[in-house]
């Protein structure tokens, strides 16, 4: 066994089991479901980073990934726990009863307990399989190798019983040595998770030490507000700028060039319901949305607050997104560079995206927590080109313009925020409405007009009143009958 341990077939097999097999097994096991305190969590370990030591996760469906920096765990076993959306039950009521709590949250401990166990548990027995499946592999290469080798040096092998007792032997051996490092190697990283979640959890006192302070959700803004049946919420593609001014319009309506054409107007056209227009061009999630928005000089609250006043809504239509990742220095910067894939702006994109991602989720949040729960409809991004655009609306004088690589890589980056927003919608029960707009440089063949303004207009890449209303048409077919009584 001593020689077998300097042997590098040996060798090499340890260093895959552990280099390959650990992160494979952590990566491959299924985190455990668990329910504490009337709430679905999963209890697992975090995708493996190359670092020696790391924080755990805690994920809140709505896409928001919390690192607990508190608990800083060396190795590659860092929890992870997965929750929500947050459900109102009594086993939830019991948290805040004071003859009840001490014991649920003595329940708690034990279930999340006994899930990481059993999950490593589980982790563990798959590095065992990993380990045999990669120890009989090498012990395959290595009899071919001990067979090429003999027939090299003497022109033939040794009587081919006495190669496989040989190989059979080693074999043995080779496994043996891989299975009892693994195993100790996930002993020991299974140590210093333990280590590391005592460690950091020492002190802790609150969910608020544990993983930061959370800002609120916007305050309610203005006096109750009756007479609708549907609000919608968002930036300029909702507003619909460059349509017709509305008549008798608030200072509000005003400030946000709200149009007699907008989404929340034709979806009104479409149901006979009477829809309340919030949207405010170049309104993002934390400003306009959850934040009031500065336009010109007037001070527009924020949507969600006003929105929490509107009593009796059987419907809010959401759309958001191509501010928050700041859509137009993209757009800008295709059309005015030969290459715009770099890897400089793919970095920024990637981390507007990340940020976007948090921010969505508390608006998930504050959606889900409207009063009497309407029915909420996430609008996508729509696209502006086909893949192979050419036409005036691609080109930009003394500029080069898009291509269709240009295109692909904006169609790819849409789409990406687009798996975000019909994720976090889909996570919470939320519709999602995918607008299918006619597209520039395409020809018109319903005698309707262009569904986007082109870049002769005054709001490029901005609905048109014909776009606006197809945007009202995916919308519609979503909402919920009203219910009879």
């Amino acid at each position: 066994m001593l020689r077998e341990l300097r042997s590098w077939p040996t060798l090499l097999l340890v260093l895959f089991c552990l280099g390959v097999g650990i992160p494979t097994a952590v990566a491959l096991t299924p985190a455990q479901d668990l329910e504490v305190f009337g709430q679905h969590i999963e209890v697992g370990a975090r995708p493996p980073q190359l670092s020696v030591a790391g924080p755990a996760r805690l994920v809140q469906v709505g896409n928001t990934a919390l690192d607990v920096d508190r608990l800083r765990v060396y190795g590659p076993l860092r929890p992870q726990l997965t929750m929500g959306p947050v459900q109102r039950n009594a086993a939830a009521a019991a948290v805040f009863d004071p003859g009840a709590a001490p014991k649920a949250g003595e329940a708690a401990i034990s279930t999340v307990t006994k899930g990481f166990v059993t999950w490593y548990v589980f982790g563990g027995l798959g590095l065992v399989a990993f380990t045999l499946t990669a120890a009989a592999g090498a012990a395959g290469v290595r009899t071919l190798v001990v067979l090429r080798r003999q027939s090299r040096e003497t022109g033939g092998h040794a009587p081919l019983p006495e190669i496989v007792a040989y190989c059979l032997r080693a074999a043995r051996r080779m496994t043996a040595i891989a299975v009892v490092a693994s195993v100790v190697a996930w002993g020991v990283s299974g140590v210093l998770a333990y280590g590391g979640a005592v460690q950091g959890l020492r002190g802790v006192s609150s969910l608020a030490q544990l993983v930061g302070a959370y800002h609120l959700s916007p305050d309610p803004v203005g006096p109750p507000v009756g007479g609708f049946e549907g609000a919608v919420i968002g930036d300029s593609r909702a507003v619909r700028v460059g349509g017709p001014s509305l008549p008798g319009g608030t200072a509000d309506d005003t400030a946000c060039e709200r149009s007699t054409d907008s989404l929340a107007a034709e979806i009104g056209h479409l149901t006979s319901a009477n829809v309340l227009n919030l949207a405010c061009p170049s309104a993002t999630v934390t400003t306009g949305l959850r934040g009031p928005q500065q336009r010109g000089d007037r001070l527009v609250p924020a949507q969600i607050g006003v929105l929490k006043q509107v009593r009796d809504l059987r419907f809010v239509v959401v759309a958001i997104g191509p501010n928050d990742v700041g859509w137009t220095d993209f757009l800008r910067y295709c059309y005015g560079v030969a290459d715009c894939s770099d890897q400089l702006t793919q970095g920024e994109f990637d981390y507007r995206m990340a940020a976007f991602d948090r921010v969505y989720g508390d608006l998930l949040i504050d959606l889900n927590d409207l009063p009497g729960r309407p029915q909420i409809i996430v609008m996508t991004s729509y696209g502006a080109f086909p893949p192979d655009a050419d036409c005036s609306d691609t080109r930009a004088e003394g500029y080069p313009g898009l291509d269709a690589g240009k295109i692909g890589l904006l169609t790819d980056r849409n789409e990406q925020l687009n798996a975000v927003l019909e994720t976090g919608a889909q996570k919470y029960g939320f519709a999602v409405a995918r607008p299918e707009l006619g597209l520039l440089c395409e020809d018109g063949v319903d005698g309707l007009g262009p569904d986007l303004q082109g870049m002769a207009d005054p709001f490029p890449f901005h609905p048109t009143g014909v776009g606006s209303l197809r945007m009202a048409s995916s919308v519609v077919r979503l909402i919920a009958p009203t219910p009879t009584r």
